[in-house]
């Protein structure tokens, strides 16, 4: 008689690992993890290419051809973070997925740990890399200074919220549509749909290969992101309070400006084109409303852009190891 091959294990934890020129660093992620797999419920890893212009992509073609558990998205281009963990949130199979960098800095060790911590009733577990290893002037100062920002405006407060290293259930973080550079604000996306977040400290390694894409100017990115993020949560429904509120506090400085130049003209005798700092003034103003307005605007059209032709910010060349949930068969 035929021997049936047993069916194979239902993928319960995937994990996503977007990869940008980590040749040198690749072969001893993929022995951690497989040390590691052991210990955790059956599993997928998604490596999701992000334009690689080195060999990364023939490393991680070799390795999924070697075990199937290892899959790969491949993109045209390098198209971002965001992009590639959107991705991996597209096409993975498991109930939790787990976040994890291609750099070697987090460990794939940790993991264990994260999901201990998912199971005790939390939706998303957040790495706090408590012992960082990383320049303290280019890296760690602005991540602090990001964090503060990020915990404060949204009132979610995270350690760190530049770890890539995350486990969630994919039933809180499905419904999340990703663009721009909004991965590292997933737990307030999670945390205002009613989501458990927590937070443990997890190991963090000095980068051995290559180097950082990140430096001082990521604090003002994340500014211009925070912003966004409050606009779309707080009035996206109701874009007039934004507008509105602008208007208003327009008319009250133009009022206000009236007021003092006509002070100057009847109390100093200056006659109002005799100084330019009324217009000058006004003119920076209109200019900084017109440009943070239109930069929500933006925001706002291009998100209905995406959702209303089903447009994804990615696009891919080729994958292995995995089907397009979006066009199977009927």
């Amino acid at each position: 008689m035929k021997q049936v091959p047993p069916p194979p294990e239902k993928v319960e934890i995937s994990l996503i690992i977007p990869v940008y020129n980590e040749e040198e660093s690749l072969s001893r992620l993929f022995a951690a993890i497989e040390a590691v797999s052991p210990d955790i419920p059956p599993m997928e890893a998604i490596f999701i290419n992000d334009g690689s212009t080195d060999s990364s992509l023939a490393i991680l073609k070799a390795q999924a051809e070697k075990d199937s558990r290892f899959k790969v998205i491949s993109f045209v281009t390098n198209t971002g973070q965001t992009a590639a963990i959107q991705a991996g949130i597209d096409f993975a199979s498991g109930d939790i997925l787990v976040f994890l960098d291609s750099d070697l800095q987090n460990d794939p060790a940790d993991i264990p740990k994260l999901l201990n911590k998912l199971a005790e009733g939390y939706d998303v577990v957040s790495g706090w890399r408590k012992d960082r290893k990383d320049n303290a002037i280019k890296r760690n100062l602005p991540s602090r200074i990001a964090n503060s920002i990020i915990s404060r405006v949204s009132g979610v407060h995270l350690h760190d919220y530049g770890c890539t290293l995350k486990a969630y259930r994919k039933n809180v973080i499905k419904p999340v549509r990703l663009y721009g550079e909004m991965h590292r604000f997933i737990p307030i996306y999670a945390k205002w749909q009613g989501a458990k977040v927590a937070e443990i400290p997890v190991t963090h390694h000095a980068r051995q290969f290559g180097s950082s894409k990140y430096g001082l100017e990521r604090i003002f990115k994340v500014i211009l992101d925070i912003l966004v993020v409050k606009f779309l949560s707080r009035y996206l429904t109701k874009p007039i309070y934004v507008f509105g509120g602008f208007g208003l506090l327009t008319f009250f400085i133009s009022f206000c400006s009236l007021i003092w130049a006509l002070c100057l003209k009847w109390f100093a005798q200056t006659s109002l084109i005799q100084t330019p700092l009324p217009l000058f003034s006004g003119f920076c103003f209109l200019l900084g409303c017109i440009s943070i307005l239109m930069g929500l605007l933006a925001e706002v059209v291009s998100r209905t852009y995406f959702e209303s032709k089903r447009q994804d910010a990615y696009y891919i060349r080729e994958m292995i190891n995995l089907k397009d949930p979006r066009h199977t068969p009927r």
